[in-house]
């Protein structure tokens, strides 16, 4: 797999209700992970044999090297019916003793009694990592933490100081909250004549944790992004979406075409990531002699995180030496030197830290790295993992109808709780 900001982010909200009704919680092994770590394992990845068979081949070596008595055989799944291979392996009984998986695949194993409580069986290794990234394979309504976290990404914030500097902004002091990316988009459009939008992507569930709306009750048993604190932002999209400062194709919008609009310099920001400068310097020279790189846009201070794990499977019958493993896979060591094959980032505290991930070197892939670690240090997850992807068409057709004015802000979000409710109760 090669994996970018957009191959993780695609993996990291992935959501799915796995079938686990034969297999109940309440047959759920122990656990105590102590003992001798030995035995034979069985170690399932996603979609990265065919670009990093070396790296984990190697990492299986020096583990079992290490631990004299273990045999860690490798499996590789595609990411085509990824979901459904580990649905039926839950089902089955034969889900693999470490399995790497995204938060909402967890919530469901967890809720099965299939993904050991690390809280519970490791906690001496929680603080050698981020707590946002410790804290993404927690699951509403229960108690502990599911995965250990491995790989982490996300994307600073781009944006065409051209633009910002023909609306009278100052172009070295971008928005960073999103009443200052509200306000200077209506600059913008103003100053325009419509011809100029500040994004091309309505809200998402993760704007809506990022402007800081509660999003879920604390038991995970409701939703609440309806909240008066919801209803504001939707309600400052709607004047965006009025006044031709929020692109009038946000509604049909995907990465691809929100990016488009941004490559044509008529819409002012966008997300990104360290493969876009390439792009941009290839197919837009003239966006790029321009571009500003910037953080997230976020009120609560903290940026989100898209966010990847190793489970451990809590009925496998060699329990000490799937932990070990799954910890050895994700530890400071291994993940800086998987870092350093692709572009993704370490969940290991301190890591971030290290001059690959703090010092520039002129190129445009460090520029775009540097700010990107700096952003994960606090960051994350905001994406509820018990949020599916029915409940966020459900939200995307509120967002919908509110922007065009077929409901208002706060009867459009009710109606959008009441469906996604309703859909949580019956997974």
């Amino acid at each position: 797999m090669r994996i970018n900001r957009r191959a993780v982010a695609a993996a990291a909200v992935i959501a799915v209700v796995l079938p686990l009704s034969a297999c109940g919680g309440s047959e759920a092994g122990s656990s105590d992970a102590s003992g001798k770590v030995a035995g034979k394992i069985t170690f399932q990845t996603w979609n990265l044999q065919a670009n990093f068979k070396d790296y984990f081949n190697g990492l299986i070596a020096d583990f079992e090297k290490q631990h004299p008595g273990t045999d860690v055989k490798w499996v590789d799944r595609p990411a085509e019916g990824y979901a459904d291979k580990i649905s039926a392996d839950a089902a089955g009984g034969t889900l693999p003793d470490v399995v790497n998986v995204s938060p909402d695949l967890v919530a469901p194993l967890a809720k099965a009694g299939l993904a050991l409580d690390l809280d519970k069986a490791a906690p001496q290794y929680k603080k050698e990592y981020l707590p946002g990234a410790w804290d993404a394979h927690r699951v509403p309504g229960a108690e502990g933490t599911y995965a250990f976290p491995w790989y982490l990404n996300t994307g600073p914030l781009f944006y065409n100081k051209r633009l910002l500097k023909d609306a009278g902004l100052d172009p070295e002091k971008p928005p960073t909250t999103y009443d200052e990316v509200f306000d200077a988009g209506l600059t913008m459009a103003r100053q325009s004549k419509g011809k100029v939008a500040a994004l091309a992507n309505v809200p998402t569930i993760e704007d809506f944790g990022r402007y800081g709306v509660p999003l879920m009750n604390e038991d995970g048993t409701a939703f609440s992004f309806n909240d008066p604190k919801g209803v504001e932002l939707l309600t400052r999209y709607k004047e965006l979406y009025d006044a031709k400062a929020l692109d009038p194709q946000a509604l049909t919008a995907t990465p691809e075409s929100s990016g488009h609009k941004f490559l044509t310099e008529s819409v002012a920001m966008n997300p990104g990531s360290a493969l876009d400068l390439a792009n941009f310097k290839k197919q837009a020279p003239s966006l790029y002699k321009n571009i500003g790189i910037t953080d997230q846009i976020t009120s609560t201070g903290k940026a989100n995180m898209y966010v990847m794990g190793v489970m451990v499977n809590a009925r496998s019958k060699q329990k000490p030496a799937a932990v070990a493993f799954a910890h050895f896979v994700t530890d400071a060591t291994r993940q800086m030197e998987f870092a350093k094959q692709v572009a993704i980032f370490p969940s290991t505290a301190g890591s971030l830290d290290d001059p690959y991930f703090t010092e520039e070197d002129g190129t445009d892939e460090t520029r775009v790295r540097v700010a990107a670690a700096k952003s994960l240090k606090t960051a994350v997850n905001y994406t509820p993992v018990l949020f599916s992807e029915q409940m966020k068409t459900e939200l995307r057709n509120a967002v919908a109808r509110a922007l065009q004015g077929k409901q208002s802000p706060g009867e459009a979000l009710d109606n959008a709780v009441k469906a996604c409710d309703r859909l949580l109760r019956q997974s």
